[in-house]
């Protein structure tokens, strides 16, 4: 079973930057899509980026503009770049990948990282 560890969170000051970094254990046969989602204390988990096969991208309105998703398929890798974070930016992020894990089962499946504290101080 295919593992996404994510890394890169932190304690930030507002306005500061984070970069984070997801990394697949393993490999895939075909990842169709790359997520960060976040959840905040008392709140549920929420679409923050996503990034598909073809390179089109998507971002909640809370952040377009201040973070930027990227990703390398060929080697499970997936980053969010955050810039000009705001204590409201304070969260859990999880990775998340739909990808199908070999080539004879066509059905895409979930993949979640085991999030990162992203904690911005005002």
């Amino acid at each position: 079973q295919v593992q996404l560890v994510e890394s890169g969170g932190g304690l930030v000051q507002a306005g500061g930057s984070l970069r984070l970094s997801c990394a697949a254990s393993g490999s895939f046969f075909r990842i169709n899509a790359m997520n960060w989602f976040r959840q905040a204390p008392g709140k549920q988990r929420e679409l923050v980026a996503g990034i598909l096969r073809n390179g089109r991208t998507a971002y909640s309105d809370s952040v377009k503009g201040r973070f930027t998703i990227s990703g390398d398929n060929a080697n499970g890798l997936a980053y969010l770049q955050m810039t000009d974070l705001r204590p409201e930016d304070t969260a859990v992020y999880y990775c998340n990948f739909g990808a199908r894990p070999t080539g004879w089962d066509n059905n895409e499946y979930d993949y979640w990282g085991q999030g990162t504290q992203v904690t911005v101080s005002s």
